[in-house]
């Protein structure tokens, strides 16, 4: 199976001293997924978790909601040159009650680390009708059991302590408490890699949750919560202004900005509680 670090040797150079030695990166490596046996989308992404991460593809695209709409997942192995075995393509069979193949499934992607949104037509192609409302989620937030999430998140990070090159997705509840965690080098992936570990545990829709990610707030990431039954995301970074408009239209709570005891609450503010201001004292 491929690695989800790999070990490079480097010419290091600090202050004015130079050194040899070996850094350690995290692995970036092509996926293939297909459907029935028909290519469907080729995304780079860090190994590992690679059914989750194909299972939540397709939850966040609207093909499939449910375990039973999964057939089966498996590799597709073949022969490189040097004769060894690939594992990078994987073929997905549909079960009964998934989305029958339409023009947007059958579109082909081309997905990179840095943007999961190119190969799309257009802004309509994303805009996929969500199977479970959102707007009436009840689930109320503590402040401060948000602001502590950044640092919950961080803490599980295991493969970021060893290459400080991954982002990361965890799913929590409303006290804080971690679900699930992934890391991948696209940030688009490891919220799919949580997705579909929550398809095949039998989580979805996963209300009165709250997904938190590293770096920003993207489009696509609100899509891929609202398509979940996600109620609430919160992100380290700036969210975009398509994300604040569609989180907006469907009722997601928006966070960005998260940092230390700061944050930016961009749509659905109810869901949030406060703690009362200090008392002033006034000295006569």
């Amino acid at each position: 199976m491929s690695r989800v670090t790999v070990r490079r040797p480097i010419l290091r150079l600090r202050d004015t001293a130079l050194s040899r030695r070996v850094d350690v990166l995290a692995a970036e490596e092509p996926l293939e997924i297909r459907l029935d046996g028909r290519p469907l989308t080729v995304t780079m992404r860090t190994p590992g978790d690679d059914f989750d991460l194909a299972a939540g593809f397709l939850v966040s695209e609207g093909a499939i909601g449910a375990p039973g709409e999964i057939s089966s997942i498996r590799y597709c192995a073949g022969a490189t040159v040097e004769g060894s075995n690939t594992y990078n393509v994987l073929d997905v069979r549909l079960g009964p009650g998934a989305v029958t193949l339409t023009t947007s499934l059958e579109r082909n992607f081309y997905t990179t680390s840095s943007c999961g949104v190119c190969g799309k037509a257009s802004l309509d192609a994303v805009r996929t009708v969500a199977r479970w409302p959102i707007e009436d989620d009840p689930v109320q937030l503590a402040a401060e059991v948000i602001v502590a999430l950044p640092d919950r998140l961080r803490a599980a990070q295991r493969v970021f302590d060893r290459t400080g090159g991954l982002h990361a997705a965890g799913l929590f509840t409303p006290d804080g408490e971690p679900l699930c965690v992934r890391e991948d080098v696209g940030r688009h992936n490891a919220v799919d890699k949580l997705l579909g570990w929550a398809l095949r545990d039998g989580r979805l829709p996963l209300r009165s949750t709250v997904l938190m990610v590293s770096g920003r707030a993207s489009f696509e990431l609100v899509q891929k919560a609202v398509m979940a039954g996600v109620p609430a995301l919160a992100a380290v970074s700036a969210p975009s202004s398509l994300a604040v408009e569609l989180a907006a239209e469907s009722g997601l709570t928006l966070i960005g900005f998260l940092r230390g005891d700061s944050m930016n609450v961009y749509t659905a503010d109810h869901r949030l509680a406060f703690p009362p201001p200090p008392q002033r004292t006034d000295h006569t």
